[in-house]
């Protein structure tokens, strides 16, 4: 199965809504990193204060190579999220996308559907924790 994704800006709500599913080449996640700057142009809250919901249930495992373009692209300090919430489902892809977020901290973590990502990343916003920054 080859790769496909959306990438979609809420400036409204200061979140990222990404889909990604099946196989990266390099190519693909080079086309993904440019999708990834479109939509971070369309927000306008301040730099590394949004939200990131990322749907990877359709996800394969993945190459060593891919893993490690996600890895650099995790790591980018300018397109970090405040919080960063990754659907992932049960899947052996799981244990990948972890082993990938080493060291990554308390504001990543991976959930069964999106009603349960959603639910943590907008539970900061009761406390004031978001949009200090924008």
């Amino acid at each position: 199965m080859s790769a496909t994704f959306s990438i979609h800006a809420e400036p409204e709500r200061d979140l990222v809504r990404i889909a990604m599913a099946g196989l990266f080449t390099p190519e693909d996640i080079a086309a993904f990193y440019k999708a990834r700057d479109l939509a971070h142009a369309k927000l306008t809250c301040g730099p590394n204060a949004h939200l990131t919901i990322n749907d990877l249930r359709e996800m394969k495992i993945q190459p060593q190579d891919s893993v490690a373009g996600f890895q650099q692209m995790l790591g980018a300090p300018e397109y970090r999220s405040r919080r960063l919430a990754f659907v992932i489902g049960r899947t052996l892809a799981r244990s990948q996308l972890q082993r990938a977020l080493a060291g990554r901290g308390p504001d990543t973590r991976c959930f069964d559907t999106i009603e349960e990502a959603e639910a943590w990343l907008f539970s900061g916003a009761m406390s004031g924790e978001l949009r200090a920054a924008g």
